[in-house]
């Protein structure tokens, strides 16, 4: 039984239901194969109803759900002995699926009326609406992570016109992946930053400013509905991480025309936008930062803007005279190979900040508004990939277009429909994919596929990649997008071969535990990997167990009262950690880090560190050992593993609880 998704109508407003063909005799069947991966729900009634029962379960259902779902699909047992459940697969409708609110005919239609209010049995109620209109009307709580709003409906259906039995009997499967995201997976969580950045354009459009603003531009995980962790709505809540924004200023021969002395100029702007937005408003903090102190033709500065409210922004300049002057000492024969090193570095920079990350955030946003399960499945998905400790290795904007592809190019799919479905589906396509032959390539604009000359050039691209770096020692795999068709934007440099190929194994893993579970899986396992499989692992204290230096327990006041210091926004003492330890131990360990997920950062030993000849100036610290006998003793260098881990405990102090040696 398939009903239209463009149908829409009163629930359970068509007392016959003659319109509506039952699961039982429609000719499509429950499909056991990829159940969870099929449908958005699936409930299982433990007692046999028979085929009369599953006859009239159809019309009850069809009715009373009406145009919250797209699609219902039913499994009775066999024959009346039958040990096996009655299994009832649902596609929801999600634009309607979590309606609280729903509307029954109008007071004056007194046979609609009387038979709505049979059918759901003390449920329905008289409501008067803004329009004058009364109507019979249903109440459902919003969902709250116990009960979706379905759940409610089909529960109340099933106890109204069946038993109170049958209810207590039916298990539903297909909120279990909802459920693992803080505040749900709506986007209605972002509404509050959305709306704070709306008025900071507003705020520094009315400013006075030395020059007029072109364009105010989000680039930031947290403005495309896509962040893990939903944005900060209020102080206290968490420590707030600022949203990245571009700002560009019209073009003006003010400007210096030389890369050092743009960037000082950007910095003067920053403080001259700084004074006058804290002279405008009183709900605002603005804080000036410093980046790039040791490569002075990057970006030098930022602008830190915080609102009462808690919203945080981080906003950066952007001028585009910096591409033409970076390409132009490329160009420059006579310039030193580490002057145009330092200059192809910016110019990616360059690209990748000011230019496609705006552009990327505007396109992920668009069809987050469209599809309203990709928020959840893409948030979703950046939790497993932080969870099996792989967030410091695949960035952000690699994972959304992941998740993208399954909702702009669903194959023999529909759309996606939930989170559940969303998620599944990504991990299949991610088990299949052959990153070594195959780019991902994604049109983001939201048609199923891009134009042949463009794919072609992306192709012609990706196999020139390949000829030139064979053993894909920098680039393994290449993403690319209606908006950034180069593909390497995001992955040049990373992830390594070893981090892809252990993302296309814990796909495939994933994949087989929901193979085998079916119906029995227990979404959180596919969030659990052993940490066995490292050399090292450094547990890191929590604000629960963390000590004050000695001094006793951090107590949880003292901790909201450091989350409301506008002076730490921003501040990710892991990821600052992180990044000192790839800084110092990069040439000697690959590290692993889950983010906010996961309190461990994991290692393991480079081959790089394996015994070989002693010299002087390794980079790494060592220890001499002796080669065997066949090899006259000879002195070989070996990595002093139990020296570094000590290193590293002392530069981590109180953030790292315990170190763990697996080998």
């Amino acid at each position: 039984m398939a009903l239209p998704a463009s149908k829409k109508r009163k629930v359970g407003h068509n007392a016959s239901g003659k319109d509506d063909a039952s699961f039982a005799s429609s000719g499509i069947k429950f499909q056991l194969e990829n159940t969870l991966s099929r449908y958005d729900y699936v409930v299982e009634l433990k007692l046999e109803l028979g085929d009369d029962g599953v006859r009239k379960l159809s019309e009850v259902l069809t009715r009373g759900l009406g145009d919250r779902v797209t699609q219902i699909v039913g499994a009775a047992p066999p024959n009346a002995t039958s040990q096996e459940t009655t299994k009832i697969g649902i596609v929801v409708n999600p634009d309607t699926v979590n309606r609280t609110v729903d509307h029954g005919p109008a007071a004056e239609n007194k046979a609609e009326s009387s038979s709505f209010r049979k059918f759901w049995a003390g449920k329905a109620e008289l409501r008067r609406f803004k329009d004058g209109s009364i109507l019979e009307s249903l109440i459902w709580s919003p969902s709250d992570g116990k009960q979706s709003v379905l759940e409610q409906v089909v529960r109340y259906l099933l106890k109204g016109h069946f038993s109170e039995e049958i209810e207590q009997s039916a298990a539903f499967v297909g909120d279990g992946f909802t459920r693992m995201l803080r505040q749900g997976s709506s986007i209605a969580t972002f509404q509050p930053l959305m709306d704070a950045y709306k008025q900071l354009e507003t705020d520094i459009r009315g400013l006075d400013l030395p020059l007029s603003v072109r364009q105010i531009m989000p680039a930031d995980a947290q403005l495309r509905y896509t962040s893990i962790q939903p944005p900060v709505g209020a102080k206290g809540l968490q420590r707030r991480m600022p949203a990245d924004v571009t700002l560009q200023f019209e073009g003006s021969a003010r400007w210096p025309d030389d890369l050092v002395a743009i960037q000082r100029t950007k910095i003067a702007f920053l403080l001259n936008l700084s004074e006058k937005l804290q002279e405008a408003a009183s709900t605002i903090t603005a804080r000036i930062g410093l980046e790039n102190g040791d490569r002075d033709i990057l970006n030098q500065a930022y602008l830190d803007i915080i609102y009462d409210s808690g919203a945080a922004f981080r906003i950066r300049i952007h001028h585009d005279r910096e591409q033409t002057l970076l390409e132009r000492q490329l160009k420059d024969k006579a310039l030193a190979p580490s002057a145009k090193e330092a200059a192809a570095v910016g110019l990616a920079a360059y690209k990748r900040d000011y230019v496609k990350a705006p552009s990327h955030t505007q396109a992920i946003a668009r069809l987050c508004s469209r599809h309203p399960a990709l928020s959840g499945t893409t948030r979703l998905l950046k939790k497993w990939f932080a969870s099996h400790l792989l967030s410091n290795h695949v960035p952000d904007e690699v994972i959304e277009l992941i998740a993208a592809r399954t909702f702009v190019q669903p194959s023999t799919w529909r759309i996606p429909s939930s989170v559940q479905t969303g998620f599944l589906r990504t991990l299949q396509w991610l088990s299949r994919w052959d990153w070594r032959t195959e780019p991902l390539i994604v049109d983001l604009s939201g048609s199923k596929e891009l134009k042949k000359p463009e794919v072609q050039a992306i192709q012609t691209s990706f196999e020139a990649w390949r000829k030139l770096d064979p053993s894909m020692n920098r680039v393994v795999l290449f993403a690319a997008s209606n908006v950034d068709p180069e593909g390497t934007t995001w992955t040049d440099g990373q992830p390594a071969k070893v981090v892809a190929a252990r993302m296309s194994g814990l796909a495939k893993a994933a994949c087989a535990e929901v193979d085998e579970k079916k119906l029995g899986l227990e979404a959180a396992n596919l969030f659990a990997s052993s940490l066995g499989d490292y050399d090292f692992v450094l547990h890191l204290s929590t604000g629960k167990r963390r000590q004050n230096a000695g001094k006793g327990p951090t107590f949880k006041n003292l901790e909201l009262a450091a989350m409301d210091d506008d002076t730490l926004v921003g501040f990710d003492p892991v990821q600052s950690f992180l990044e000192e330890l790839q800084e110092l131990y990069g040439s000697s360990v690959v590290l692993f880090s889950g983010g906010t997920e996961k309190a461990v950062i994991a290692g393991l030993w480079s081959p790089q560190t394996a015994a070989r000849k002693w010299k002087v100036n390794l980079a790494y610290s060592t220890i001499p050992t002796k080669a065997s006998k066949a090899e006259e003793e000879e002195v070989q260098a070996e990595v002093n593993k139990e020296a570094v881990l000590a290193e590293i405990a002392r530069l981590g102090g109180d953030l790292i609880e315990r170190v763990e040696v697996n080998r």
